[in-house]
């Protein structure tokens, strides 16, 4: 229980400011297409030289878990997940916003979110010394096979067919080979100048599922979208909160997942939201209601991309390894600050570390009521005509893929990239499997060719790649995925063959 020791330090009155302005900015921020949490982290670096190490980080803790959390926002109201983790909260989120229940989806997000994130702050608190070894345990093969994991939702995710899933997800692992291979300096599919740094994940993102949206409202012309005019009631928040308290298999596969997904180092948060929808809907007794506004899709992926924070800080404090991008970037905060991370930190810097810990878990309690007290305004976006969206919508892309790397040629690729997905949702193809393998091609590609150079000095490929007790479970889980994601789909495919001949 040391670190109630310090809880008073959060508040602070310096350090509680800064507390508040980080979740209020982190939410703005998450909120904007294009600024990712690690972004948003990493522009606030410069404003923590002239702090104390507690305050600097109590400020970048406070944007990271607010950041996830209001990537939500956009997600659910535009259809544009403000960051990579927030993909699966847009396939339910922004169908209940066209049904005109876009506060609900937004108080769901935030609730899940903030249980989500409590949990996790709480095992980086009560398990620290012991997940830290476990974490230790993953190496080049388990990471292989953990990104494989991830590919086989492909299948089944947000797909009318499970054939064109693969095929969607297949595009997005070729698009990330794009550019020049990490480990052995290979040039690959560079047709233009635009291209040689590889297709980023957020201009990818912008693209494949903005430039559509825009498409689509230009297309509609100046009429309003037709959607029910939004109220709150004052009861909708308790409605609320009690479908997310009720909802157990939700939060417990988002929380597990999350937490899981969020110590692994290197894996990185955004795919745990993905596999926490996919587990969720398999688990469902009425799957096929995902994706036309089933808000247990928001609430597990919304739990499981705040669960992960915790626990991605987790190797980041103990063993020097960053759980996550934005975890890098947290480390580069405390190096900074002549803060180096290890085993003995806690007993080196105990004031520092676990104020910044316990301002994590009053964020998330901070996350929650701003991000509430503001919903039902950020709503009513739902019923601005389409004209007017498109052209705000397009400003933001523009802004959010340039903003990358301050260059054009990711705005060109954007556009490509939209226009394609455009062309690609018209013949039932999906957009979120074909981001999925763009995420996931990396991870898998650099873990296969590390642990092949690793296999060939100590044994062989198949050896170190197929055996071992980590190894096998993960092999045997993808092979079980594999095979739920197609039978199921095979079901909902006989069951809608019934409903239709009758």
């Amino acid at each position: 229980m040391e670190f109630l020791q310090y809880f008073g330090g959060v508040f602070e009155p310096t350090s509680f400011l800064l507390l508040l302005g980080g979740t209020i900015g982190g939410l703005i921020l998450g909120a904007t297409p294009g600024l990712s949490p690690t972004m948003a982290v990493a522009l606030l670096i410069p404003f923590t030289f002239q702090l104390a190490p507690t305050q600097g980080l109590i400020l970048l803790g406070a944007a990271y878990t607010s950041t996830v959390a209001g990537g939500a926002v956009s997600a659910i109201l535009l259809r544009i997940p403000g960051a990579p983790a927030n993909i699966a909260t847009a396939l339910d989120g922004n169908a209940m916003a066209k049904q005109g229940r876009g506060a609900e989806a937004l108080h769901i997000s935030f609730l899940s979110s903030g249980i989500g994130g409590v949990i996790g702050v709480l095992l980086l608190i009560f398990l620290t010394p012991v997940l830290a070894k476990w974490a230790l345990a993953f190496g080049p093969s388990h990471l292989f096979w953990m990104a494989i994991l991830g590919v086989t939702v492909i299948g089944s995710l947000d797909s009318k067919s499970f054939v064109k899933g693969l095929l969607s997800g297949c595009l997005g692992l070729w698009l990330s080979m794009i550019g020049y291979d990490d480990i052995q300096g290979a040039q690959r599919f560079i047709f233009h100048d635009a291209l040689t740094g590889g297709v980023s994940i957020i201009t990818a993102l912008i693209g494949i599922f903005a430039i559509p949206q825009v498409i689509d409202m230009l297309a509609a012309g100046r009429e309003k979208q037709n959607i029910a005019s939004i109220k709150v009631e004052k009861h909708s928040f308790i409605d609320s909160l009690a479908l997310t308290l009720s909802s157990i298999k939700s939060l417990s596969i988002g929380t597990v997942v999350g937490s899981f997904i969020g110590l692994i180092p290197g894996v990185g948060g955004q795919i745990a939201g993905l596999l926490a929808y996919d587990q969720t809907k398999k688990l469902s007794s009425n799957p096929e209601s995902f994706g036309q506004g089933n808000p247990q899709g928001v609430i597990a992926a919304e739990s499981a991309n705040n669960a992960m924070v915790g626990p991605s800080l987790v190797p980041l404090l103990t063993l020097s390894i960053p759980g996550s991008p934005t975890a890098a970037v947290l480390l580069g905060g405390l190096l900074i600050h002549g803060i180096f991370p290890g085993g003995d930190l806690f007993d080196n810097h105990p004031e520092v570390i676990w104020t910044f810990i316990n301002s994590m878990l009053v964020g998330q309690v901070l996350m929650v009521i701003f991000g509430i007290a503001v919903a039902a305004y950020a709503a009513k976006v739902a019923q601005v005509p389409k004209a007017i969206m498109a052209s705000a919508v397009l400003v933001l892309a523009v802004f959010g893929a340039y903003s990358v790397q301050q260059s054009m040629g990711d705005v060109y690729v954007m556009f490509v990239l939209g226009v394609g997905m455009y062309f690609l949702e018209k013949f039932g193809f999906s957009a979120a499997p074909l981001v999925l393998g763009l995420i996931l091609g990396p991870i898998a590609e650099a873990n296969f060719i590390q642990g092949s150079l690793i296999a060939n000095a100590i044994s062989s490929p198949a050896q170190y790649f197929l055996t071992g007790s980590l190894n096998l479970v993960l092999i045997a889980l993808v092979i079980a995925s594999i095979l739920w994601s197609f039978f199921s789909t095979q079901k909902e495919n006989r069951a809608k063959k019934e409903a239709n001949s009758l």
